[in-house]
């Protein structure tokens, strides 16, 4: 067991786990941002809006997210000289950032647009009554219930961009938990299960908060129809 310990501290295991906790931070906020312009897109009266984000979210809902972190090391920064930072395992991590929120950005959509379906069609005909354009009832009247709404599904996006940062390591971000849990194995392939294991908890920790605050808050927030 104290071997064991030994090689968690020797390898960083909190270290790597930190990694993914700090993509999955900054590409939910990003995937947020962008989803929500998207959602716009899908709703918006403007027929090219809505082929616009119609588009976008069918692209990448059905495209691999390896292929997208991949094209991030391969193509936007090998080919495209697409550079977020001078240092390089810092331009890395934010171009593997910049892959998880587009394509998560996709499903961040669908689930305000769900949730834009639960806000009661006379909250839109009542501001159209009073003149409200587009942006700002969606802005004032439509988008806060459609969030409220759309807890429990954002509360799912949320899990799977969690487990889908273990794919950062497609984008050379060598420090995040696949990576070092590939290197644990292949050094220390006697505790192969014990390292699995490790890992397995260390996933259950991070995920399971999420999917318990985000049942809790859909309930108490939902819209009242």
């Amino acid at each position: 067991m104290e071997q064991y310990l030994e090689i968690v501290r020797t390898f960083d295991v909190l270290g790597a786990f930190w990694v993914n906790i700090r993509l999955a931070f900054l590409a939910s906020i990003l995937a947020l941002v962008l989803g929500s312009l998207l959602a716009l897109f899908r709703i918006s009266p403007i027929p090219t809006l809505r082929w616009a984000g119609g588009a976008y979210v069918t692209v990448f809902r059905n495209m691999p997210l390896t292929i997208i972190m991949v094209f991030m090391t391969l193509g936007a920064w090998g080919q495209l000289n697409f550079v977020l930072s001078r240092d390089f395992d810092t331009n890395f991590f934010r171009l593997a950032v910049v892959g998880l929120a587009v394509y998560h950005a996709a499903f961040v959509c669908e689930a305000i647009r769900s949730g834009v379906n639960t806000v009661p069609i006379g909250q839109a005909e009542a501001a159209r009554a009073i003149g409200l354009p587009f942006l700002a009832s969606a802005r004032l009247i439509i988008l806060p219930q459609a969030f409220r709404g759309a807890i429990a599904p954002l509360g799912n996006v949320t899990i799977a961009l969690i487990k889908n940062t273990t794919v950062a390591a497609a984008a050379s971000v060598a420090t995040e938990t696949s990576s070092v849990m590939r290197t644990m194995i292949e050094f220390s392939s006697s505790y192969i299960y014990a390292i699995f294991f490790t890992f397995a908890i260390g996933y259950l920790i991070l995920v399971t908060p999420v999917g318990l605050a985000s049942t809790y808050f859909s309930q108490r927030l939902a819209v009242r129809r």
